[in-house]
């Protein structure tokens, strides 16, 4: 048996799953590459290296394998070539990125025994959904190495999930014997400058509030922080009103929204593709509404163009349908993050019904926590908002911050609620 830490002697015990998570210097991905490359040096397995992105051969474990190679002495046993490892009783070591991989590319993998997912946090759901059914040969695993970002990554929910042929094991540096010098020194000024979250993070290997560079990252770990997210059911005596994000090919997003006093609080949120208002509005009227009291829709200004097929807006369909709509007033994407991180202290958000209801979507929160920046390649900068998968939930808080001083109960008088514009001045809500 070769030298590993204790905690990671099961990498040599039949599982489907093995899960090693952690942080920083915990000899996670050392101790896979010398499990893998005994296990086949003894017994034929081909094995898959992969990553989420892996554009060139220098961003896989290659290098990694490589030295442990020479360190673990089979150097006369496995051949080293430039794109994968071969050893003499025919196993093989190869390398692919997992969002390059499609239904048919992936078939060229199905006989193999072995595959280790490297910074799995990154794994996407549609890159799961490809790699898991098709490692199907007898006794073949699936091993992961990863430090998760939230508690929603792809890969730590399957590790929480604890099925019966899957172990997790929990690394950090503490567990690694062979923890240097150099790295303590780092960790120890690690700790005293780093916040307590960041820390956290890259030493031991807990979750993040947000994904690093999240807009509103300070905004969504307070709310959790401070309790704001989590059990928080609908008033039945308040009105309920609806934001609308629009989308058909993209996603539409709906906020459920009620106010009492300076409060507001998320009770819902719909998101999906390909389907139109009305469809929406036929399920707002069915059996799960059942009792709600509606009060305003609120749509961007793309609701109220016109229709090229219909000669309708979205609008005139609500409306014909007996909904009271009103336009959200444009602005400025800045200012309405701003808006936004303004009226945050004052939202509550039910997480169960801020949860996804489309397979492919993201929830509420989960949008909030990784909604981010572009980063400019040559600059490095960060610019406008990245358009991706959780911008159209974001887009919709955005909305809501601007129309919640009009989410009013009967007989109420409007919100008055002032937002600062850090370009000078206040900015009220028209």
């Amino acid at each position: 048996m070769i030298e590993l830490p204790d905690k990671l002697q099961c990498l040599f015990e039949p599982r489907r799953y093995k899960f090693i998570k952690g942080g920083r210097g915990s000899a996670k991905s050392w101790s896979v590459a010398r499990a893998l490359l005994v296990q086949a040096a003894s017994t034929q397995h081909r094995v898959l290296c992969t990553r989420e992105v892996q554009k060139s051969i220098k961003q896989s474990v290659h290098q990694l394998l490589r030295d442990q190679v020479a360190g673990l002495g089979l150097a006369g046993f496995y051949r080293v070539l430039e794109n994968e490892i071969r050893g003499r009783n025919g196993s093989l070591f190869s390398f692919a990125g997992l969002s390059d991989l499609t239904v048919d590319s992936i078939k060229s993998f199905e006989g193999y025994t072995r595959v280790w997912i490297e910074e799995g946090q990154t794994a996407t759901r549609r890159s799961l959904q490809v790699l898991v059914p098709t490692i199907r040969a007898d006794g073949s695993e699936i091993w992961v190495t990863y430090n998760p970002e939230l508690d929603t990554d792809e890969i730590h929910v399957m590790a929480l999930r604890g099925d019966d042929d899957a172990v997790t094991v929990e690394m950090n540096y503490e567990d690694n014997p062979w923890f240097p010098e150099v790295l303590e020194k780092e960790r120890a000024k690690a700790e005293r400058l780093l916040p307590v979250h960041e820390y956290n993070h890259i030493w031991r290997g807990m979750t993040l509030p947000a994904v690093k560079g999240a807009i509103y990252f300070d905004e969504i770990a307070e709310a959790e922080a401070k309790g704001r997210v989590g059990r928080f059911p609908r008033d039945p005596s308040l009105k309920v009103h609806r934001i609308w994000d629009m989308g058909w090919n993209d996603a539409m997003a709906i906020i459920l929204a009620q106010r009492l006093g300076s409060q507001v609080t998320v009770v819902g949120f719909v998101t999906g593709t390909h389907r139109t208002v009305a469809d929406y509005l036929a399920d707002f009227k069915g059996d799960d509404y059942k009792g709600w009291i509606w009060g305003k829709d609120f749509l961007p200004h793309d609701g109220f163009a016109k229709s090229r097929q219909t000669g309708k807006a979205d609008a005139d369909v609500l409306r014909g349908l007996g909904c009271d709509v009103h336009q959200t007033p444009s602005m400025d994407v800045e200012q309405g993050i701003r808006a936004a991180r303004a009226l945050f202290p004052r939202v509550y958000f039910d997480r169960e019904g801020c949860a996804s209801t489309h397979e492919d979507l993201p929830g509420l929160v989960e949008c909030l926590k990784r909604y981010r920046r572009r980063m400019n390649q040559q600059t490095g900068t960060a610019e406008g908002p990245l358009h991706d998968v959780h911008s159209n939930g974001a887009d919709t808080f955005r909305y809501l911050a601007i129309d919640a001083e009009q989410m009013t109960n009967e007989n109420e008088k409007p919100l008055d609620l002032d937002v600062e514009d850090t370009s000078g001045g206040t900015w009220m809500s028209a």
